[in-house]
């Protein structure tokens, strides 16, 4: 295949081809099974291996029309790439080598010939004796007869130039390499640090080697991937997106920061049963699984919660647990089924040191990773996180929204009249709490921009949380909001097993009445209540959310792999 075919193959293969290619698949894929499609592909795959060893030309092992294996078979990118791999299987080259004399990273031979601009300390032409093997993968390749340019790319986004030449490494070898290198395939390079022309950092090499063949051709990288590629091939979006690739190390800075904060005031960190028997910990909508070897239903975790506390029980003062919870419920730009979150609980704190706790865990991880608490969210605005944060009473609040006062002891069917007076929706199953909080947030939930601790919540909606000191009927629980939406929630946690089990009683009755976020009466946890918990404050806190008020980005760019659903179903 002549070079201009070929590059016009690679440059057509844009975002929008790939999505009616997927969209393909998944109308063929119904009238054929998983496994039938594999081994078509297979048969594929070994029709053009066999074309290759008969000495046919990669065009000539290639089936554009797709004529003998239909619609489902490899696109002719792919099947191009497969023969490739046939050749060089063929002429006993292995496409996916075990090692290489990687001595160097392009990331540190960036740092040694660059200052603190990133400007190159070499001149144009200039040649060194510093010798290394490199690796990385190809985004860009340029053939200009004798010599050849590529540009390798490390998995952080750092770029080398790479310069193959015929005069040093000799005609056939400068041949296979325009023949057999991809964009997108991993080459690895040995040869010495020099300086193109133009100024540009370079491997002028003397020995190259596909490190792994890629048999998909990447997307048109100077094109923005469409939403549904970057959640259904992530991998794509990091190679593709430098935002992508931020957002996985700046969540792994992020989680490492909020260790090393937890560390620092003596927090030890468990790890807790993501089966359970009884759900709890939360009001949320459970997975259900089944476990053959007990034949016992289960329920993934939706909270870390009260198995948290018995380890309060058990002496260990302070816990956290970074951990990933599951519920059934509905999909938006601040939810996912799937999600990571951090609870901690101290003894002897009360939700007034767990707030406190909380704002450093959230200032602490902004200078961590951003280096200030004033972030730059995606859309180009500043957002502070900084300094001391607004407080507020979720009933004096609510009172003061409308014009009356709202106390604990305002009735059902008030708080149901003003409602439906205000259009509020309402649960089928309802109490004094839940009308309370829709009210509420109807008027205030997505409006908090600023950092913001609303405090001091009704009893019926907060089975796990500690009676108010001086207030009846109120608990003493704050949600934290930030940018509009819930970041955080901190309790003085209950720890009367009498009242637990009162609290539990009426949740199991809501249960029974329809509630399908109601948790259940989980003895063995009121029976370690009973061995005795300490006075404590506890928190939780979406890490996804977190990411989210640091950035600005939505739940599904926080999580690495999002939870999609299939096209073929």
């Amino acid at each position: 295949m002549d070079e201009t075919r070929e590059s016009q193959i690679e440059e057509n293969l844009n975002n929008e081809e790939t999505e009616a290619v997927e969209e393909d698949t998944a109308t063929f894929m119904n009238t054929m099974s998983t496994v039938e499609h594999a081994e078509m592909l297979l048969q594929q795959d070994a029709a053009i291996a066999q074309k290759i060893n008969d000495d046919a030309t990669l065009d000539e092992a290639v089936d554009p029309s797709n004529g003998e294996f239909g619609p489902l078979g490899h696109p002719e990118q792919v099947q191009m790439r497969v023969a490739k791999r046939a050749m060089m299987l063929r002429d006993g080259v292995n496409p996916y080598p075990v090692t290489l004399d990687v001595t160097d990273t392009i990331e540190n031979v960036r740092k040694r010939y660059e200052d603190a601009d990133g400007n190159l300390t070499l001149e144009p032409g200039a040649e060194t004796e510093d010798e290394v093997g490199i690796a990385g993968r190809v985004l860009f390749i340029r053939n200009a007869g004798g010599l050849c340019f590529v540009q390798l790319s490390a998995g952080d986004g750092t770029k080398i130039q790479g310069m193959i030449s015929k005069k040093v490494v000799g005609a056939d070898s400068l041949k296979q390499f325009k023949q057999l290198v991809d964009l997108g395939d991993h080459l690895f390079l040995h040869g010495k640090i020099v300086a193109s022309k133009t100024g540009e950092l370079s491997v002028f090499a003397n020995d190259w080697k596909i490190a792994s063949k890629a048999l998909q051709p990447l997307p048109a990288l100077h094109k923005e991937l469409n939403e549904d590629t970057r959640t259904r091939k992530p991998y794509i979006g990091m190679i593709a997106d430098e935002r992508i690739r931020n957002m996985v190390r700046n969540r792994s800075k992020a989680v490492s920061s909020l260790r090393h904060t937890f560390e620092a005031h003596d927090f030890m960190e468990v790890e807790t049963p993501m089966l359970q028997t009884v759900h709890g910990g939360a009001a949320a909508r459970p997975f259900t699984t089944h476990m053959n070897a007990f034949d016992l239903d289960l329920y993934l975790r939706i909270a870390p919660e009260l198995f948290l506390k018995r380890c309060l029980v058990g002496g260990i003062d302070r816990v956290f647990e970074i951990n990933r919870d599951f519920r059934n419920e509905g999909v938006d730009a601040t939810h996912a089924p799937e999600f990571t979150m951090v609870e901690a609980y101290q003894a002897y704190g009360n939700y007034d040191t767990i707030a406190a706790l909380t704002k450093e865990l959230v200032q602490k991880t902004a200078m961590d990773v951003f280096g200030t608490t004033k972030v730059t969210l995606l859309d180009g605005t500043e957002y502070e996180l900084g300094g001391e944060w607004k407080t507020m009473s979720m009933y004096g609040s609510l009172s003061e929204a409308l014009g009356e006062e709202i106390t604990p002891e305002t009735s059902v069917e008030h708080l149901g009249a003003i409602a439906d007076r205000l259009g509020v929706e309402r649960d089928d199953v309802e109490n004094h709490g839940k009308l309370v909080e829709h009210l509420w947030e109807h008027f205030y939930e997505d409006k908090l921009y600023e950092p913001t601790f609303v405090r001091d919540f009704p009893v019926e909606t907060s089975p796990l949380v500690k009676a108010h000191r001086s207030i009846p009927g109120v608990v003493e629980k704050w949600d934290l909001y930030v940018r509009g939406f819930e970041l955080a929630t901190g309790y003085s946690e209950l720890n009367d097993p009498v009242v637990q089990r009162e609290r539990f009683v009426a949740q199991a009755k809501d249960a029974l009445a329809g509630d399908e976020e109601a948790c259940d009466i989980d003895e063995d946890f009121l029976e370690a209540l009973g061995v005795g918990m300490p006075p404590a404050g506890g928190m939780g806190m979406g890490i996804d959310r977190l990411l989210i008020a640091l950035t600005g980005a939505t739940i599904r760019e926080t999580i690495t792999f999002p939870l999609v659903k299939p096209l073929v179903g």
